[in-house]
């Protein structure tokens, strides 16, 4: 069996569920990341240490192949993408080409190309990093929405309903250094929004699952929670939301591997907002199990190893997570209620994922979440009812920060 590269950083969620689907095919592994692991001098080719990010990053993974031949070359988040495509490209391996990722990863890059082959959008403008609102005056229609473009998560993203609003988001994003020196505006897409699951494989896009997202997300911030699927909407919706992703696909180039699209729908028909190169972000790809129960990551390793999974579906039962979202800026000191949530019928699994002690932040300056509830069950409604009766039940304790000498409180 061919080995496969994984890169991951140290703040992914995502290592563990792809080393126990790797476990569970039989996949020889390697778990590239940025920090020596505790056990690699035990196994020297099961771990691999590089920055992702770093300009060596490439002939790192290069030398890496010349001694242990990779059949593939996958990433687990957003941070690792650009350079799994490089060096698949380099190797003569399928993955998403490198141009490709660049534009499903940079928001302006995305907003030309889907112009340029005439996707719908919205309209869009360009600004420079601490641009003054007024100077923008002629350039912006309300409501629009300010996003960094190169941050996912909505990490940055905020709504702004007048000039006012719009200086309020600009000075924001000019405190966040990570958020580049560019800023995205682009017009407020109103309706429903969804998020598609997908597999691309010599371009043509397969819909693994079709996530309902019944929080409205409507601003100042976009906080993303809930997602159920099967989605409840009708079936001629459903189905054009797959062809306008198709050709979000297309118009990008992006050929073989993962995608995660998100999209609005109303009346006037179907609004790309993003597309990433890239499969579901944190712990949520728990609840896609597939025939056999498979795991995502077990059909994401067969596919990018070459192998035909076009046959294996989703299992039938409706499933969801809810993303907790951050209560309040602050010192998380614990979470009470969690094995009552546990126990709500349809309820799999609560999961906390910060540790006491940790500093909450909320969106948009940050995008972590408190946790993970997991729901299953014969109906989308009703996997939709247990994760709200389970994130009812639990309740959180965060004090807040005491502010450093010289700090402003």
């Amino acid at each position: 069996m061919p080995r496969v590269l994984l890169i991951v950083t140290t703040r992914s969620y995502r290592a563990g569920a792809f080393v126990d689907a790797a476990r569970a095919l039989g996949v020889p592994l390697t778990v590239a990341s940025e920090r020596s692991q505790a056990l690699a001098a035990f196994q020297p080719d099961g771990h691999l240490v590089l920055d992702p990010g770093a300009p060596a990053a490439l002939d790192t993974v290069l030398r890496f192949a010349a001694a242990h031949p990779l059949g593939a070359v996958i990433a687990a988040d957003d941070d690792g993408v650009a350079l799994a495509a490089r060096a698949c490209q380099r190797l003569q391996l399928p993955h998403h080409p490198p141009d490709a990722v660049r534009a499903a990863r940079v928001k302006i890059a995305m907003r030309e190309r889907f112009a340029a082959v005439g996707v719908p959008g919205p309209w869009f403008t360009v600004a420079r990093r601490g641009e003054d609102a007024a100077a923008l005056r002629g350039r912006v229609r309300f409501p629009c929405v300010v996003k960094p473009p190169d941050l996912s998560a909505s990490r940055g993203v905020m709504r702004a309903n007048d000039g006012a609003e719009l200086s309020v988001a600009l000075e924001r994003l000019a405190r966040m250094p990570e958020a580049g020196n560019r800023v995205l505006i682009e017009g407020y897409v109103p309706g429903v929004e969804v998020a598609l699951e997908g597999l691309v494989t010599a371009g043509r896009l397969r819909t693994l699952a079709l996530f309902d997202k019944p929080d409205p997300l409507e601003g100042p911030t976009f906080e993303e929670t809930i997602y159920v699927t099967p989605s409840r909407l009708p079936e001629p919706v459903r189905d054009a939301i797959a062809r306008r992703a198709q050709e979000m696909v297309t118009s990008l180039g992006l050929s073989h591997g993962p995608v995660h699209a998100e999209l609005r729908v109303n009346d006037e028909g179907q609004w790309p907002i993003e597309i990433a190169p890239r499969s579901i972000g944190g712990w949520c790809s728990r609840v896609l199990r597939f025939a056999g129960g498979a795991s995502l990551e077990m059909l994401l390793l067969r596919h990018a190893l070459g192998e035909d999974v076009s046959a294996i579906a989703r299992e039938p039962d409706a499933a969801g997570v809810m993303m907790i979202p951050v209560p309040a800026a602050g010192v998380f000191e614990g979470v009470g209620g969690v094995e009552r949530a546990r126990a709500v019928a349809g309820v799999e699994d609560v999961r906390i994922a910060v540790a006491p002690g940790e500093t909450l932040v909320p969106l948009p300056e940050s995008s972590r979440y408190v946790g993970f509830i997991f729901a299953r069950a014969p109906g989308a409604d009703a996997v939709e009812a247990a994760l709200r009766a389970a994130h009812g039940l639990l309740t959180f304790d965060v004090r807040p920060a005491v502010p450093s000498r010289g700090e402003t409180p």
